[in-house]
């Protein structure tokens, strides 16, 4: 279930939002609680409840582990099964294939390929509880009950596109008596934030995407411009679908009065490499650095050390991000231009802001056709078409397909002008717009904002046929 859907808009978010505040009226608040937990399992098992034993099993597998890490010893070995059954699992739905490919290409072997389904928000729902895991280790996770935990994990706002959530920031917010009265201030919040939210994914996200689509299934066709189009508008497809998802999972979340950590701070206006990751998917960001980076030494071993304790968290990262040697190297892309960023520092800081926008972001935009490509056949292809120095008109199916319906309503308006004001326009949003979070710590609700989360949310439902499949939802 999506929550750019028809079912998720007019049936599940109601009722979800509806019931959490009757059961919390019940007197008890684990009925909050347990409704949440309800509605939850609702979700997970309508993508496909052939994977909720999955769930199920993972729940159960890690809340046995913290008892035993509670009251037991060994606790170093209970630690590494931990994370070597979590990985197993991940590394079984996720990178089997992938193994069993490469094996077969290394050895000249013929090991069978098996069909699997990923489960939804397997990848997050991992490092979760590694984290909550390790955090236990370390003394600091407090008492939990098994349907606390169980709601920690399985909280439909989050679990497909995140942010990764650790136990003390959310469970403590489930036992706020407080949280389960209606703050209409704070309705009125999630209301506006998650619009926001499903406009930059439904209205500008799923518009590039179908250019993009179009565009790298046909680069045989394409001239350097039509690439160049293409490459620009994936930059910007990934970051409105991402940062659209995380804010309405942020905006649902608020509804129900209960708060998710920002996992996107406009992360196209940062003038580095640094500042970029410290932007772009935050909470993933924490999660190697707590959990990996610094359990590894940090930057407390020497330089060499810190280089490559470095690479090793954005190979694992990219690793992270699909069962493909593209995402590895686009890893290791980034890892390599961040440590030789922090090698230039002193140099860095002579150069003028603008200019170190300017390079951050071409970079950036580099790695995403990397990203994009899936395989480094198609980005051998894009970079031929990049590089032929072919100027000319764009594509005109690319064209037609990128531009809004806002610009049919415009007689004689050219799709090539639709499509690249619609471009235009993105970037504009992007570098020069609050972004959401921003407008939502500073919401003060008024009948333009009303009125504006109504236009974009009724401009949204209209544009759900043309709904994409959510980029994250495959990593």
């Amino acid at each position: 279930m999506q929550f750019s859907s028809y079912i998720f808009m007019f049936v599940f978010l109601p009722v979800s939002v509806l019931g959490y505040y009757a059961a919390g009226k019940t007197g008890k608040y684990k009925n909050s609680q347990y409704f949440l937990l309800l509605v939850s399992i609702w979700f997970y098992a309508y993508a496909d409840i052939r994977y909720l034993p999955v769930l199920a099993a993972s729940i159960l597998m890690n809340y046995l582990i913290f008892l035993l890490l509670k009251k037991y010893r060994m606790r170093k070995a209970l630690l590494a099964g931990a994370v070597i059954l979590n990985l197993g699992v991940l590394f079984y739905f996720k990178y089997y294939n992938f193994f069993i490919d490469n094996a077969n290409r290394f050895f000249g072997s013929d090991l069978s390929i098996k069909t699997l389904v990923l489960p939804l928000g397997i990848s997050f729902m991992t490092f979760q509880q590694i984290a909550f895991i390790a955090d236990t280790y370390h003394g600091k996770t407090a008492d939990c009950s098994l349907a606390e935990y169980a709601l920690f994990i399985s909280f439909f706002p989050h679990i497909i596109s995140g942010p990764i959530i650790t136990c003390e920031e959310f469970v403590p917010m489930l036992r706020d008596k407080s949280r389960r009265n209606v703050n209409w201030d704070r309705l009125a919040a999630g209301m506006y934030l998650f619009a926001m939210g499903l406009g930059k994914k439904v209205l500008i996200a799923d518009v590039l995407g179908r250019g993009v689509d179009y565009g790298y299934a046909s680069l045989a066709e394409l001239n350097t411009t039509s690439a160049v189009f293409i490459s620009v508008a994936y930059t910007l497809q990934i970051y409105f679908d991402f940062s659209g998802y995380s804010d309405m999972a942020t905006g649902i979340s608020r509804m129900l009065n209960l708060d998710l950590p920002v996992n996107f701070n406009s992360p196209y206006q940062a003038r580095t490499i640094v500042e970029f990751w410290d932007r772009w998917h935050i909470t993933l960001t924490r999660f190697f650095t707590r959990y990996l980076y610094i359990p590894m030494g940090g930057s407390r071993k020497g330089e060499k050390r810190t280089w490559l304790h470095t690479m090793v968290v954005f190979l694992c990262s990219g690793f992270w991000h699909g069962a493909s040697w593209t995402f590895v190297v686009w890893g290791f892309l980034h890892g390599l231009f961040l440590l030789l960023t922090k090698k230039a520092a002193r140099i860095i800081e002579r150069i003028p802001g603008w200019v170190n926008w300017c390079v951050t972001l071409l970079f950036v935009n580099a790695a995403w056709i990397l990203f994009r490509a899936g395989s480094f056949g198609v980005f051998r292809e894009m970079c031929k078409v990049l590089l032929a120095n072919d100027w000319g008109a764009l594509h005109p199916e690319l064209c037609r397909l990128t531009r809004s319906f806002i610009w049919a309503w415009i007689p004689g308006f050219p799709d090539w002008a639709g499509a690249l004001l619609y471009l235009f326009l993105s970037g504009i949003i992007v570098l020069k717009c609050k972004n959401a979070i921003q407008k939502a710590q500073d919401f003060d609700f008024s009948w333009h904002s009303g009125a504006f989360t109504v236009i974009i949310l009724i401009l949204s439902v209209l544009s759900f046929s043309n709904v994409s499949t959510y980029i994250y939802a495959n990593f």
